[in-house]
């Protein structure tokens, strides 16, 4: 009988806590971001896969995406909002399947925050203008840096040199 009790008792504790615990979006994360991007507007802009890592801060497969072996210059900008991420130049072969980079386009491209999520400690990568995961940051890049910026190909956008007037 007394097991009964305990189960009930841990049921409705577990439905209270799931009816009662506010839902937060993933582009709210730790403050404002200067653009707010609402779901529809991320759903009808995005494709599932960006809208999967950007939103819902999944990761794409290694070795099989999109700017993994991109050697062409230019700049990386952020699939939601066109934020402008990382330089061409920037840019190594990492070995790990993803782009991988040792610096940011500049220090107001993204934001960073800490994810211990699925029993690891990992540096989250966050665009600084639209909240959107993008990947994670590790400490075994080269140097000048000693940094490797992890990104999923899907929340980048590339845009060739050609792009940019030179003068």
């Amino acid at each position: 009988m007394k097991y009964n009790n305990y189960l009930v008792v841990l049921s409705i504790l577990f439905l209270f806590v799931i009816l009662f615990t506010p839902v937060t979006s993933a582009l709210k994360v730790e403050g404002k971001y200067p653009i707010e991007l609402f779901d529809e507007f991320w759903e009808s802009k995005l494709t599932e896969e960006e809208y999967s890592i950007l939103k819902e801060a999944s990761t794409e497969p290694a070795f099989n995406n999109k700017y993994y072996r991109n050697k062409e210059k230019g700049i990386y900008s952020c699939a939601a909002c066109g934020n402008f991420l990382f330089d061409s130049e920037h840019k190594y072969s990492s070995g790990s399947g993803w782009p991988s980079f040792y610096d940011v386009y500049s220090d107001n491209s993204v934001v960073t925050r800490a994810d211990d999520s699925m029993g690891m400690n990992r540096t989250e990568v966050i665009c600084s203008r639209c909240g959107g995961h993008l990947g994670h940051l590790f400490s075994d890049g080269p140097e000048p840096t000693g940094l490797r910026y992890c990104i999923n190909s899907a929340s980048l956008q590339f845009l060739k040199a050609a792009h940019f007037a030179k003068g």
